[in-house]
């Protein structure tokens, strides 16, 4: 099955922000933030406008994008699938993306272990602040900890893949369901002759155009919005915590840029024949866009937008690989969650030998392609990751509180994975 040359494109005439307007919406709601902290610190009046007038508009400005995922995902994907026609082509894409997804998240893993056991950011850290991070975040770790246990959550996530229904799948948010419902869909789609599946896969594009209109609406916001998320974030956690935990911060950050701007150039030059500088500006919204709101799902849209319209990859590639990709390459996931379990150790004093650490870069590598591609998403599975290799859960209340900062890097490598993937299955179908 394929589209018709004569399809409407997917994009309509409106036209969203500018990247300077999110730029500036994202530094002016960082220094804002920030100054709110200083000046007013823990006081009443702060923590009401906050909690009454700030995030709630930030978060309903992250919802209207979240809300269209669903669908989108759905009619993307199942047309990505069909749109390839021959099943032993889709295998094929199928295989290299998944093979390729395994490599590059696998070197994130390895760059995040490797930056850790130089930095040791977590070694020496005085008993008190230890103590305080603990007293301070043991609330917000007690939902974590009531995850599924490690031994049972491989095999139980495994059997959920495939969903008793669909719909509640899709109403849970449960995105490995959706997947896979979506790809059996598109398959069944592709098995069909054409003639009979014609207005199927038509009101199939007229969901996805739709969708994407909401989007274009939901980004004329996307500066005020920006700005909403950003001011939460400094002004609740201001420069004090930050501090406290600088070196952890530097470590993950300073990882995530060496893989963005150094590991990544080299496997673009390599595997798609761009030139690192071109593929980045072309890139450019989707990168911002997942740094502003730190969910690979809300960035989905817009990193399928740029793929076709500034990429040039066909639809049925990157509707096959990004929405996949949103769910399951998650490089800059990896590297955090690696960076995490070690430094939580070094805290405790704990150390882990080289067959330990393995044991958390196998299992980082697989927690994190099953990590939610929502805000603060890798926070659900990392305690699995910390029970694996016997460090006490309580750990994850020391970084639950600067989480939301290092998501927002850690989305840009993992969005810039999705478009990079995408661009090499496009040139090696």
């Amino acid at each position: 099955m394929s589209e018709s040359s004569g399809a409407k494109p997917t994009t309509s005439a409106i036209r969203g922000p500018k990247t300077r307007h999110i730029l500036a919406g994202l530094i002016l709601g960082s220094v804002a933030g920030v100054v709110a902290n200083l000046a007013w610190g823990n006081t009443v009046v702060l923590a009401g406008l906050i909690h009454y007038v700030i995030e709630p508009a930030g978060q309903m400005w992250l919802r209207a994008l979240i809300m269209v995922v669903i669908p989108l995902i759905f009619a993307r994907l199942s047309l990505g699938v069909a749109g390839l026609g021959d099943l032993h082509k889709l295998g094929r894409v199928g295989l290299k993306t998944m093979l390729f997804f395994l490599m590059v998240t696998s070197l994130a893993a390895v760059l995040g272990l490797a930056m850790v056991n130089l930095v040791r950011p977590g070694a020496g850290l005085p008993q008190e602040v230890r103590d305080r991070l603990l007293a301070t975040y043991h609330q917000e770790s007690s939902p974590v900890r009531a995850a599924p246990q490690g031994g049972q959550f491989g095999i139980q996530t495994l059997i959920n893949v495939v969903p008793r229904n669909p719909l509640g799948a899709a109403a849970q948010g449960d995105m490995l369901a959706v997947i896979f419902f979506s790809l059996a869909f598109g398959v069944a789609l592709a098995l069909l002759p054409e003639e009979r599946t014609r207005i199927l896969a038509e009101v199939l594009r007229g969901l996805a155009d739709v969708m994407m209109v909401i989007i274009e609406l939901v980004m004329m916001l996307a500066p005020y919005g920006v700005f909403a998320l950003l001011f939460t974030v400094a002004a609740r956690f201001g420069m004090d915590l930050l501090a406290r935990l600088g070196w952890y911060i530097v470590t993950v950050i300073a990882g995530l840029a060496i893989f963005e701007f150094g590991v990544y150039p080299v496997l673009i030059r390599i595997f798609t024949g761009w030139p690192p500088g071109e593929f980045f500006s072309r890139g450019v919204r989707a990168i911002l866009t997942a740094l502003s709101t730190s969910s690979s799902n809300a960035t989905l849209p817009t990193t399928l937008e740029v793929c076709e319209n500034s990429l040039g990859i066909p639809k049925e590639v990157s509707g096959f690989v990004v929405p996949l990709g949103a769910t399951m390459c998650m490089n800059g996931t990896a590297l955090f969650e690696g960076v995490t379990v070690l430094f939580i150790a070094q805290v405790f004093g704990m150390h882990l030998p080289l067959s330990s650490q393995i044991v958390v870069m196998v299992t980082a590598i697989v927690m994190s392609m099953g990590a939610a591609g929502i805000p603060s998403g890798a926070i659900q599975v990392l305690i699995l990751v910390l029970e694996a290799v016997g460090i006490p859960g309580e750990g994850i209340a020391m970084v639950v509180g600067v989480d939301r900062v290092l998501d927002m890097c850690r989305t840009v490598v993992n969005v810039t994975g999705d478009m990079l993937t995408a661009a090499f299955v496009a040139r090696h179908p």
